[in-house]
């Protein structure tokens, strides 16, 4: 059943820690809830309207990866469940549940973790032009959308706002120290060839996607969401074909759309009709329900 969109929350009591492109985060003292709205960016512009049920699909589908990776990359989650809640978060929990999380704190690497798996994207632009990917240089004569070779670890920088931009190995491991680096492309080609080898069984490429790392107690850990249509390029396995772009299961339905219009790609972002949103909504359900193999859970 679909729920209200809820594109903003403003949780009475409960203080404010941040509001990014898509989640709203409440400070709880020695942790943090975090909370999926239902806003959806473009091109780095949030749109104006939400996408219903978006924010309870990336959290369920974040739930489910974090329970399938948890021993390649422990990660920050402590419990979905409303009832063990601090009691200041439960007062709102026919807002929270099923679109939040509480989580523990960590010191937020200051990277990008992206991991290329095929040639894609701002990848196939930069490959048509110079033969690189990220400054790594690749074999020539591939296609469009082809399988590379082995996994890429590609980081970029990591912006609050506007274009994250991507970077070469060197620099990441001069922003975040070689032996840091080291770790996080470990444990990002690790996560991604355990996720790329489930999601084929489901029927689903993951073409590329990005992770996010925190350090806790020394210790490196998976945070914010993961493996969901959001930072995901999700590609049905069953119409894949090299040299061509392929039949998506994430946002870039909706890219589609917005590059029909005459809108230069700054805010505000256009208001979307219905069926944009519905299509959207379906793109990203029927990635959950191939992936986890059931509905979307009632909130």
């Amino acid at each position: 059943m679909t729920q209200p969109v809820i594109t903003q929350t403003d949780l009475s009591g409960l203080t404010l820690f941040n509001r990014g492109k898509v989640r709203d985060i409440y400070d709880l003292d020695d942790a943090l809830l975090i909370v999926a709205t239902d806003r959806i960016s473009a091109f780095d512009v949030v749109m104006p309207n939400g996408i219903p049920d978006k924010g309870r699909i990336l959290t369920a589908l974040s739930l489910f990866w974090f329970d399938l990776t948890r021993e390649v990359a422990p990660n920050h989650l402590i419990t979905a469940d409303c009832d063990q809640y601090p009691s200041a978060a439960r007062e709102h929990a026919d807002t929270l549940r099923g679109r939040s999380m509480l989580v523990r704190k960590a010191e937020v690497v200051p990277i990008e973790c992206v991991v290329r798996g095929y040639l894609a994207g701002s990848a196939w632009k930069e490959y048509g032009r110079f033969g690189t990917v990220c400054g790594i240089e690749l074999v020539p004569g591939m296609r469009q959308s082809e399988q590379l070779l082995e996994p890429l670890f590609t980081p970029s920088t990591k912006a609050e706002s506007g274009h994250d931009e991507n970077i070469t190995p060197q620099r990441a491991a001069e922003m975040v120290g070689a032996d840091l680096y080291d770790q996080l492309e470990a444990r990002t080609l690790a996560l991604y060839r355990k996720a790329e080898q489930y999601a084929r069984s489901r029927g689903i490429i993951i073409a590329d996607t990005k992770f996010e790392f925190g350090l806790r107690d020394g210790d490196l850990i998976l945070v914010d969401e993961v493996l969901t249509p959001d930072p995901s390029r999700f590609w049905d396995a069953n119409d894949y074909e090299v040299g061509r772009p392929q039949e998506a299961l994430d946002k870039q339905f909706l890219r589609d759309y917005l590059e029909t219009l005459d809108w230069d790609k700054r805010p505000p972002g256009p208001e979307l009709p219905p069926d944009v949103m519905a299509g959207t909504r379906e793109k990203y359900l029927d990635a959950y329900r191939r992936l986890t193999g059931r509905d979307l859970p009632d909130a």
